[in-house]
């Protein structure tokens, strides 16, 4: 897909209100041609907004399903309960097992492929009982990034209704903006495992570290935080908006407590700052 609907990636565009309301047109529509669907549902403003608006196009047609396991943060788990509760949404938790798979504790630069395999494995059931396919959040954005759970997705047949009506990810915060959604401004919040670098194990205690860790920071006030785990989890590169690097350096010894507090040997700061898939740069010295 080439062309981008206009107006949705500016929410100060005066224009905004009419691209929210064309955006939501669109993605009703979309949904309007299911008869029933399973989102894949963590929590984030992506998902949150295809949950929503599929609960109000197929009612209890439509089941979000939260995948629980050692990668999902506890603080996410319960945020994405409490978006469900407050929205009426029909909502269900299932234990994923990636974790006891070894192609994804290897974490190679396939580790996603491996993590929405077990996702659909635990999904497939509750789809074929209830007649419907199995939908993600992904939004446009998301198909430029290295992505192989993508693959995963396509070959069990899993539909990305954001992406067949055409929401960027500021299109997606736009219109759950204009909705009123709480998760409109939400930080993106991806999985444990994605703090933890390629070709180091991904385990429940390194997951743990940086789940703990994270939270530290937050608690110190930096609510936009990541904490890579380097060195089989005993080294954390911890990364802050650039903006944040000088009051993270001021507070350097409540930090460095904090985050060896969770577990990590040694604290290091990114004097580079927070950016997403920061551990993607790792990919090209991975073995081919």
């Amino acid at each position: 897909m080439t062309d981008r609907p206009t107006g949705l990636d500016d929410a100060a565009d005066p224009t905004a209100d009419g691209a929210a309301d064309d955006a939501l047109e669109r993605l009703t529509a979309r949904l309007r041609r299911e008869d029933a669907l399973v989102v894949a549902y963590s929590g984030g403003a992506d998902s949150a907004l295809l949950a929503f608006a599929a609960t109000r196009v197929l009612g209890r047609r439509a089941l979000a399903v939260t995948a629980v396991s050692p990668s999902l943060a506890a603080s996410e788990r319960a945020a994405a309960r409490a978006f469900a509760r407050r929205h009426g949404l029909a909502h269900l938790e299932v234990c994923t097992d990636e974790a006891e798979r070894p192609e994804y504790a290897a974490n190679g630069a396939d580790r996603c492929y491996h993590c929405k395999s077990a996702l659909f494995d635990a999904l497939g059931p509750l789809a074929a009982a209830m007649g419907a396919r199995v939908a993600l959040g992904t939004n446009l954005d998301d198909l430029g990034d290295h992505r192989p759970g993508q693959r995963a997705a396509a070959e069990r047949g899993a539909i990305a209704p954001l992406v067949d009506a055409g929401l960027t990810k500021a299109g997606v915060r736009l219109v759950s903006r204009t909705l009123g959604l709480v998760t409109a401004d939400k930080p993106a919040a991806p999985c444990l495992a994605s703090r933890v670098s390629y070709g180091d194990p991904v385990t429940p205690e390194v997951l743990a570290r940086v789940e703990a860790a994270e939270a530290a920071l937050r608690d110190l006030g930096f609510p936009v935080c990541r904490v890579r785990a380097h060195a089989g989890g005993t080294l954390a590169r911890v990364e802050v908006p650039r903006d944040e690097i000088p009051r993270v350096t001021e507070a350097r010894e409540r930090v460095d407590a904090a985050v060896r507090g969770a577990g990590f040997t040694f604290c290091s700061l990114d004097l580079s700052g927070f950016a997403s898939g920061r551990l993607n740069a790792l990919l090209p010295l991975l073995p081919s």
